[in-house]
């Protein structure tokens, strides 16, 4: 039986990975029907809103989404972010994102780490007001029960891993409601999953540990803000912004994307980097169950990584979209798992 994904191409150079990344997987040939979607800043300047509620049905009749970058535009009088409405509708809690030194491109070897981010409230939650033209306030809201649903998903993901070791990040110091809350919360869970390693991190100490010696830590879970600055530190040191990819997971449904931004800078010129969606669906192969195919679509990625005159500029190589696209479809030719 088919899966069925539905796909938004995105903003900038989203619709040319999007391409590159449907001509990998379409080589694969595998059992997914992919369904189109539109959503973001052409959608909201024709109809006054984002993403319509007939898209939103049509995602969640599917088995996953493939999203590229959307552009959010900045500043009040605006629209929410698309990729916060979908963490609300689809109710995705986790957000999932995977780092592994790559060969050639990382700054520090032997990285093999997942930061884990609660993808639902902290200082994400888009409680923000302005007082006076001169005083704004935001609000930094955490619940027990959130907290409890993205902790016991990273234990259970340490379960699975090596290490089994999960480091909680926080700030409890300072924001001693909220992250006490979040710490309290954390090692209660913790009693569940004796044969995990737990530990505890302030976040300014976790941001030195990954530029230090990140290859003490295993799956690190944390709230919103902190888990998404972290995740780009690690993007660097493992290869790139450009390589990311992640994963917003829900108890129904799962979003799977790359890290990076539009990169309006660049749409059009044929050197975009699709490594990022590349990486992005190979996660979203192995949640589909197909083991074999993401394993053997991870190792073609890597080994076209590390061939200069295939990769593209941003990661400095010689190449562009085309030929990095040719060098993954020529490995995948060969690759045996």
């Amino acid at each position: 039986m088919n899966k069925r994904v539905a796909v938004i191409p995105g903003d900038g150079i989203g619709p040319e990975i999007f391409a590159a990344t449907l001509k990998v997987l379409n080589f694969m040939n595998l059992p997914i029907e992919f369904v189109r979607v539109e959503c973001g800043k052409k959608v909201w300047e024709k109809f006054g809103k984002p993403l319509l509620r007939e898209d939103l049905d049509i995602i969640r009749e599917c088995d996953a989404l493939l999203k590229g970058p959307i552009e959010t535009p900045v500043g009040s009088g605006t629209y929410e972010s698309v990729n916060v409405t979908l963490r609300k509708e689809l109710d995705l809690y986790a957000n999932v994102r995977p780092f592994k030194s790559v060969p050639e491109l990382a700054l520090i070897p032997n990285v093999d780490m997942v930061i884990v981010r609660e993808n639902m409230e902290g200082m994400y939650s888009g409680l923000e007001y302005k007082l006076a033209e001169d005083v704004a306030i935001g609000i930094r809201v955490i619940t027990e029960t959130k907290s409890e649903r993205v902790l016991r998903f990273a234990f259970e993901y340490a379960l699975k891993r090596k290490k089994r070791k999960a480091t909680v990040v926080h700030k409890g110091n300072i924001l001693k409601e909220t992250c006490g809350l979040f710490i309290k919360t954390a090692r209660n869970i913790a009693t569940n999953y004796p044969t995990v390693r737990y530990e505890e991190m302030h976040v300014d100490a976790a941001a030195y540990k990954i530029v230090n010696s990140p290859q003490d830590l295993d799956v690190v879970v944390t709230t919103n803000l902190f888990g998404d600055i972290l995740s780009d530190e690690a993007a660097g040191i493992t290869g790139g912004l450009g390589i990311a990819a992640s994963v917003n997971v829900g108890e129904k449904h799962a979003m799977f994307e790359a890290v990076h931004g539009t990169a309006p800078d660049i749409a059009g010129k044929g050197i975009a980097n699709p490594t990022g969606l590349l990486r992005a669906s190979a996660m979203m192969l192995e949640h589909f169950g197909f083991k074999n195919e993401a394993e053997k679509l991870n190792i073609a990625i890597v080994e076209a990584l590390k061939n200069k005159e295939a990769r593209t500029p941003d990661l400095g190589g010689l190449g562009n979209t085309e030929t990095f696209v040719n060098e993954i479809l020529k490995n995948l030719q060969k690759t045996d798992v």
